[in-house]
């Protein structure tokens, strides 16, 4: 594999029920037990899903137009029973619009070209999602 194949994220406690991830650039991100406004890790999930996706259309549309609005929206049911606690039934909705015109045209043409490339196979997350893998899961003192 290359060498940037590789990514990390670190997850420190910062107080009781709340954490800030650090990923290999620097950037944090704050998360908890969903009793502040602070996203959950099923939340944050979800985002990266949609986030995934996302970025992969934006970079495909916006080379024919800037959206006048771009939203994703990720939907799951959180399921607890005997299999587990897990979600299911996730759907990604792209609500995007663009000017009319020559580019806004073209990007709308695109758009469900773009949606299928991302979800048949350059969104690493829900790739990995649908198709699986194992967790590893160690404990280092």
């Amino acid at each position: 594999m290359p060498a940037d194949s590789h990514r990390t994220v670190s997850i420190t406690r910062t107080s009781a029920g709340r954490y800030t991830a650090v990923n290999g650039r620097g950037g944090t991100i704050a998360f908890g037990t969903g009793d502040v406004d602070t996203f959950t890790p099923v939340e944050l999930f979800l985002a990266a899903i949609g986030g995934c996706a996302a970025v992969d259309v934006d970079i495909f549309t916006t080379r024919r137009s800037e959206p006048d609005s771009f939203v994703v929206k990720v939907d799951g049911e959180k399921v607890r029973d005997e299999g587990g606690n897990r979600m299911e039934d996730l759907s990604v909705t792209f609500q995007l619009t663009f000017l009319q015109g020559e580019g806004g045209d073209a990007a709308r043409v695109l758009l469900p070209e773009a949606v299928q490339r991302s979800h048949d196979r350059l969104c690493t997350v829900s790739r990995t999602v649908e198709l699986g893998t194992p967790v590893n899961t160690l404990i280092e003192s």
